[in-house]
């Protein structure tokens, strides 16, 4: 990627979310690249800037983040981020990327998705699979404690409802 700019004219020649025959946009083969240098991610930013990070792929659906995650691109997965993609975007499958970083067993990518605020870990694939059953099945146990702390403590926090609340319960028995 050195030397390479991402310049636009007054007459947006710059075309970021044009799809190819493939189906893949700039912005989707770029989460592809492997970032050496800060002027790399600058670059890649200002790319990801013009343009719509959660287009999806149109031959199965995929999102940039959902490359860069398959591919344990933690640089371009954090510059996604940056750039408001959105983690719960499903592919035609249903798989997020979460679900990507689960089965190919990124851990730092997954510890960075989970710390989203609105990452739902609950979301299912066209099988019925969430982000732990994915994580499981891929032998992925680390992960799988990820995610099952991150249940606990969404259950935690979750507020009661008048019916829930420890005063009506003892109540009522």
């Amino acid at each position: 990627m050195p030397g390479l700019r991402v310049h636009t004219t007054s007459l947006g020649v710059c075309k970021v979310d044009k799809q190819n025959r493939a189906g893949y946009s700039p912005i989707m083969l770029t989460a592809l690249a492997t970032l050496k240098t800060q002027d790399d991610i600058e670059t890649v930013l200002q790319l990801f800037r013009l343009g719509d990070v959660n287009a999806k792929a149109s031959q199965a659906g995929q999102t940039a983040l959902m490359l860069a995650v398959s591919h344990g691109r933690v640089d371009v997965v954090k510059a996604l981020l940056a750039c408001e993609a959105d983690v719960n975007v499903q592919d035609d499958d249903g798989s997020t990327a979460l679900m990507c970083a689960c089965e190919h067993g990124h851990k730092e990518i997954t510890g960075l998705l989970l710390a989203v605020p609105s990452c739902d870990i609950s979301l299912t694939d066209r099988d019925g699979s969430t982000a732990l059953m994915v994580a499981l099945d891929a032998g992925q146990s680390e992960i799988a404690s990820m995610l099952y702390s991150r249940m606990n403590i969404k259950c935690s926090f979750a507020p009661m409802s008048d019916d829930e609340s420890p005063a009506s319960s003892s109540a009522e028995e």
